[in-house]
């Protein structure tokens, strides 16, 4: 009892400091994020308890307010750390990388299947959409990139649809903090089986990238191509 006891406590406070963290990384971006979490704490519990006195039950309304000022106050919290989150790495080469692993459940990540010179990046993700090409970069450059990738899939995988998606804030673009959405609100196509045949042909491709160490998250900027690589 005593060990799990122990580690209960650890994994709590492995949450408490994380939750710390995000907190401080937060408020970097945004300032007034601790008042806009208490003012929504209070207004909801002032709300719930003034409810409670005018039935005469303040008591059980002052509870279920406290709950619910809980329970607003870390759906609020969670939007904007998202939102910050978002703004810090966009911009960044590879963020795009980051957001798609960061999905897992239901989809399998290769990042950075072609690359050129000028740091424009194609990154691969499979579910039961289908193949879904995420492009980075000049998006002129990036459409010849992401133009390579379709027809080199098409080859490979014929039966499965391919996706292309460039991230930006310009017209016909996906912005970085709604690709997760744009993703999931793609039509389900393929079955479980199918996504496992489609990954394991894709990987018997290979694919640029796959002798090329790249470290995870975003990728650094200066970060430039080696001598005697693949040409675009």
């Amino acid at each position: 009892m005593a060990r799990k006891d122990d580690a209960a406590d650890a994994a709590n406070a492995g949450r408490l400091k994380q939750i710390a963290l995000t907190y401080k990384m937060t408020r970097r971006a945004d300032p007034k994020i601790g008042l806009v979490i208490a003012a929504v704490g209070i207004v909801t519990f002032g709300v719930l308890l003034g409810i409670g006195f005018l039935i005469g039950y303040p008591v059980y309304l002052g509870i279920l307010g406290f709950l619910l000022a809980f329970l607003a106050m870390a759906i609020i919290f969670g939007r904007r750390a998202e939102r910050a989150a978002f703004g810090q790495m966009e911009g960044q080469p590879g963020a795009a990388a980051a957001v798609l692993d960061n999905m897992k459940r239901g989809w399998t990540t290769t990042p950075a299947v072609a690359m050129n010179r000028g740091q424009d990046v194609v990154h691969r993700t499979v579910g039961k959409a289908g193949i879904v090409l995420i492009g980075e970069g000049n998006p002129n450059r990036v459409k010849g990139l992401l133009a390579a990738e379709k027809k080199k899939m098409a080859r490979i995988v014929v039966d499965v649809p391919v996706h292309d998606f460039i991230i930006g804030n310009g017209e016909g673009q996906v912005p970085l903090k709604k690709l997760r959405t744009t993703l999931l609100k793609l039509p389900r196509v393929l079955a479980g089986p199918q996504v496992t045949q489609t990954n394991d042909r894709l990987k018997a491709m290979g694919d640029l990238m796959s002798n090329m160490p790249l470290p995870k998250g975003p990728m650094p900027k200066g970060m430039r191509m080696p001598k005697g690589g693949p040409k675009m």
